[in-house]
Formats: C-alpha cells, sequence, structure tokens
C-alpha cells in the first residue's frame, strides 16, 4: 500500500489538533532553533574577516564570546525542544491506541474469529508505537529541518544569487532522490510487520492452550511452527533493513557531492573576487547546515518507512467497518418493566451456504421463562446471540420491547440482557471491578449483600483484602462453581430486563448447583428469561419449552401442557430418566448433528 503525504498530515492533524498549545509551544522552540542556526555561521564569517583584516583581539573576542553564547542557548532550546516533542509523541500515540482499540472492540465476531488476539495487539500496540517517533520527532526533523534548508537557501542567495540558485538545484535532487527511496522500501516495512503480527498470532494462541499441547505432545510441533514464522520474521527484517540502507549510502553520496559543489562555487567566486574568503567559510558552513537538513531525514527515513507501513495497516483496521451497525434508538423502557422477546421468521447462519437456525417464529411475553432444549449444535446458542445482536438475522426480524432490536441503540439493548454462560471471563482486576465489569456507580454495599444472598459470604470474607483483593487472568485460584456464581453476582448487579442462562450451571457440582437455586428464581422473577438447558431439571422453572433440531422448531408450548402430552417430544425426554441432555434428545429420537 501508497502511502501518501497527505495520508500522513491527516493523521498528524487528528491527534495533534486537540494539543495546539503544545504544538504551537513546539512551532515557537523550532523557529528560535532554526534562527540560532543561522545565525552562527555569520558570525563566523565576520570572525575570520575581521581577523585578516587585523581588527583589535577585543573585537574578536567579543564576537568569540557571541559565537559560544549562541551555541549555548541552542542547545538549551534544543532540550526544551525534545522536552515537548516527546509529550505530544506520547499523548498523540495513547490516543491514537484508545481509537484503535475501542474499534476494535466494536466489530463484530465475524471479525475477531478471523483474527487472533495476538495479532490484533500487534496491530494496535505494535503498529501504533511505530509512530510514536512519527509524532514526536516528524516535525523537528522533516518540517523543521525543511524549514531550516529553506532559511539555509535564503542566507546563500543573500550571499551570492549564483552559489544560492547551485545549491537549490542540489537539494531539490536530493530531496526527489528521497522520497523515490522511501516508495522502494515502503513495501518491505509493510511485509515485515504483518510477518511481526502473525508470529505475535501464533505465539498468543499457543501459550493459551499450553495444557492440550503438553497433553497432547505437540511441544514439539509448536516450536517448529515458531521457528519458521521466526525466520520469516527475520527474512522481512533484513529485506527492510537492506533496502533502507540503500537509501542512507545515496544520503552519504549526495552529501559529499553537495560538498564538492559548495567548495568548487566558494573558490570560483574567490578566484573571481566576488567574495572574501571568510564568505567562502560561510558558503561551506551553510552547505553544510544544509547537509544537515538532508542527512537528518535521512536518518529517519527507516522509521518514516516503518511509519507509513504502521499507517496503512492502522488505516485499514479502521477503515474496517462492522456489519452490525448501531440503531437510531428506541424509547427507554420504564425501571419495572420486564421486555417482550418475538422472533418473526428469523433464519441465520455463519456462512451463507449453511444455515444454522430456520424460520424460527414464536413470542416470549414479558416476564416469561423459556426453556431451550435441543442436542449441541441444535442452535440454542445461536438465539442468544441474535438477541444480544452479536449477529443480524439472514431473515426476519428480531424485536424486543415490541421494537425491531436493529433499531436499538447497542449499548442500550445489551444494558437490557444479563447473559450467564458456561464460560466465565474473569480479569486481573479486583473483585470489585470483577463483578462490576469498572464500574464506580455500583457502591460496595449492594456488592457484598449479592455475594451474601449467592452462599459466597464466606468465601468473601476469606478474602484477604475484601473486595480490592486481585484475581488472577481467567479465574486462576477459584473453583468452578465459585467462578459461576461470581458471573451470577455480576447479572444481579447489572439489573438487566432479560436474563439468559446459557447452560449455566451444567459446570457446577449438585451441591452448588442447589445454593444457586434460590439465587436463581430472585434473578428471574419479573424478568423475561431464556433458560438453555443441559439438563433437564434445568427448565424446571420455565413457563414455556422450546425444542430445536437441526436449527429448527420442532415443538413449543407451554412446559406443563407439553408434560402432560405422553406423545410431545419433551415428554419422551422425560421419560427417558436422568442423565446428559444430550444423551436423552438422542434416546428420544430428538438428536441432530448441526
Amino acid at each position: 500500500m501508497r502511502i501518501s503525504f497527505r495520508q500522513y498530515w491527516a493523521l498528524l492533524a487528528t491527534y495533534l489538533k486537540p494539543q495546539r498549545r503544545r504544538t504551537l509551544l513546539l512551532g515557537l522552540l523550532l523557529a528560535c532553533s532554526i534562527a540560532l542556526q543561522l545565525t552562527g555561521p555569520g558570525i563566523l564569517q565576520q570572525f575570520i574577516d575581521r581577523a585578516l583584516a587585523g581588527e583589535p583581539v577585543s573585537t574578536l573576542i567579543w564576537l568569540a564570546v557571541a559565537f559560544l553564547g549562541i551555541a549555548l542557548v541552542t542547545q538549551v532550546v534544543n532540550l526544551g525542544e525534545i522536552w515537548v516533542a516527546e509529550n505530544l509523541g506520547w499523548i498523540a500515540t495513547n490516543a491514537l491506541r484508545n481509537d484503535l482499540a475501542l474499534h476494535v472492540l466494536r466489530l463484530d465476531p465475524d471479525f475477531h474469529h478471523a483474527h487472533t488476539p495476538g495479532a490484533l495487539i500487534e496491530r494496535v500496540d505494535g503498529d501504533v508505537a511505530k509512530l510514536g517517533n512519527f509524532f514526536s520527532r516528524f516535525m523537528v526533523l522533516v518540517l523543521g529541518n525543511g524549514l531550516l534548508g529553506c532559511g539555509v537557501l535564503i542566507m546563500l542567495f543573500r550571499v551570492d544569487w549564483r552559489a544560492g540558485a547551485a545549491l537549490t538545484l542540489f537539494s531539490v535532487v536530493a530531496l526527489v532522490v528521497i522520497n523515490r527511496m522511501r516508495d522502494f522500501t515502503l513495501p518491505h516495512w509493510a511485509a515485515e510487520r504483518e510477518a511481526a503480527a502473525n508470529l505475535f498470532g501464533f505465539i498468543e494462541e499457543r501459550l493459551s492452550g499450553t495444557e492440550d499441547i503438553r497433553a497432547a505432545g505437540a511441544t514439539d510441533y509448536v516450536m517448529r511452527g515458531n521457528f519458521q514464522l521466526a525466520r520469516l520474521v527475520l527474512r522481512k527484517q533484513i529485506h527492510a533493513q537492506v533496502t533502507g540502507s540503500v537509501a542512507y549510502s545515496v544520503s552519504i553520496l549526495l552529501f559529499a557531492i553537495g560538498t564538492a559543489v559548495a567548495l568548487g562555487m566558494g573558490a570560483w567566486l574567490y578566484h573571481d573576487g566576488s567574495i572574501t574568503i571568510g564568505t567562502v567559510f560561510l558558503i561551506y558552513q551553510y552547505t553544510n547546515l544544509l547537509n544537515q537538513p538532508i542527512e537528518q531525514i535521512t536518518r529517519q527515513l527507516q522509521d518514516l518507512q516503518q511509519a507509513g507501513a504502521s499507517v496503512g495497516r492502522i488505516q485499514q483496521m479502521l477503515e474496517t467497518r462492522s456489519s452490525i451497525v448501531d440503531g437510531p434508538g428506541v424509547p427507554e423502557p420504564g425501571e419495572e418493566t420486564a421486555l417482550a422477546v418475538d422472533f418473526d421468521e428469523v433464519s441465520f447462519g455463519y456462512t451463507p451456504d449453511e444455515p444454522v437456525v430456520q424460520d424460527l417464529d414464536f413470542h416470549l411475553a414479558p416476564g416469561e421463562v423459556l426453556g431451550l432444549v435441543g442436542r449441541t449444535g441444535s442452535g440454542k446458542t445461536t438465539i442468544t446471540r441474535l438477541l444480544t445482536r452479536m449477529h443480524d438475522p439472514s431473515s426476519g426480524t428480531v424485536r424486543i420491547g415490541g421494537f425491531d432490536a436493529r433499531d436499538w441503540h447497542l449499548a442500550s439493548l445489551r444494558r437490557q440482557i444479563g447473559l450467564v454462560t458456561q464460560d466465565i471471563q474473569l480479569f486481573r482486576a479486583t473483585v470489585r471491578d470483577n463483578l462490576t465489569l469498572f464500574d464506580p456507580e455500583i457502591p460496595d454495599s449492594r456488592i457484598i449483600a449479592t455475594l451474601e444472598d449467592l452462599g459466597l459470604g464466606t468465601w468473601f470474607h476469606a478474602l484477604p483484602d475484601g473486595l480490592d483483593t486481585m484475581l488472577a487472568s481467567g479465574g486462576g485460584g477459584l473453583s468452578a462453581g465459585e467462578g459461576q456464581l461470581l458471573a451470577f453476582a455480576r447479572v444481579f448487579l447489572d439489573d438487566p430486563r432479560i436474563v439468559i442462562l446459557d447452560e449455566a450451571s451444567s459446570r457446577l457440582d449438585p451441591g452448588t448447583e442447589r445454593r444457586l437455586e434460590r439465587a436463581i428464581d430472585r434473578l428471574l422473577a419479573g424478568r423475561t428469561a431464556i433458560v438453555i438447558a443441559h439438563r433437564l431439571s434445568t427448565v424446571n422453572r420455565a413457563d414455556r419449552i422450546m425444542v430445536l433440531q437441526q436449527g429448527r422448531i420442532v415443538e413449543y408450548g407451554d412446559r406443563r401442557s407439553l408434560m402432560q402430552q405422553p406423545d410431545s417430544r419433551f415428554a419422551q425426554m422425560l421419560r427417558t430418566g436422568q442423565g446428559d441432555l444430550d444423551e436423552e434428545t438422542a434416546e428420544a429420537g430428538v438428536g441432530v448433528s448441526q
């Protein structure tokens, strides 16, 4: 991807605009630095010409002191410039990280299934890190040195128009060549960034499955894959570094040519009697000062190339759009209102040619509890994903509270729905933050009361730091039952209008499950609920039962009525006895495979 300067500038303007004051201060420091650098050679010219003319020593001493003073002030200004530029760069890149992370979080599940977390981390952090120098030093080393170069050329024209014209032509040729070299090396740096992202994704994915890899004896396979990807990164880096070194070599050659032009021009003008020997030295000094911007820009060429690759990848990420579009919004329901759920001829498949659910049509009145039963792969979890708008149906309409789910604001819709699944996501954070999901508005007293209601009082009082106790990532140190109870506590604190229990008690031992019964009754009271059953005892509290087979509704009705109908599929399941629902379903003749 070829990155234009317009794209660079657009990115700079977006993230530097909120920092107008720092940017203005940096601009003032740059102007002071340029003025001081242009003044120094003129003092040296005066010193040489006056020394050759036999001026008093006191005059020469004052000129030397002035030169040293300017050099000292220049260093102080440069130090302030670096400090401001680094602050500017960190603030800008952190803002970009925030925007990129938020954008990634808002993308739909299909995107996240196609990209590993490691690769996304490399995009959000690694690519943005490459822009730190771009934001903090780009203005100093490119824009600032560009202004310095213009100032030097103006001063050379003031000395002699022929010297100014010759070195202006040299500068234009040098900048064109440097720009061509940037375009030549950019694809190599983009390939290096992509290879690094793939390596990070591979490492992250394998580290998350360490136990399975060891148990399967696949360590050698993982190490071989890591070696192959790391070797590819090395090759891409070598290609990029070699092309970058070519650009640096070209800059050295240009520097030598510029020095030769300056010395030749000075000698010719001095021999012609047009300038003094001090002016010859002035031209030479200004040429060195002119080569400085070219040399520094070239030194930053590699970072600019890497920034170009990162800018392209970041823009590609930001241009990725979620298939789930936020709705215009609907009136907020009342505080005590349970919400109705309607599926009108809903069909959906994760791939277009493989529907997972087909022609789902049912109504769940406010406050009703629906029990979903069916074998694994029959579409139970897919229904909950459509309800929470993780996906939109391929056809048909999902209505919540009488409104099309696509008309709700996503944030508002998901506030109405509380979800507890088999897989509990716990973060490396305090107990308080894990339960409130970092919402500071929930008081500690309410959190503690909820834990007591769920039978976690003994566990809580044994914590060394109470609600400030840190939990390990993934719930390390907690039993499956404790993790599941904490997930229930989250839903209690969120106080939703619709509750989804996706086989939420399947991981619990009978003793822990009994502790949940009273809490679940309280949670479901006055709320609409969907309970996905792994064991038939889970749906004893359901008002209505839905049996799914190959993504279709094969039975739907009042639970008690279905129990009393000997030929109903649900009654057949109950007659098969106790055990896993999948096994019971198979015996009853309603088992399916997705």
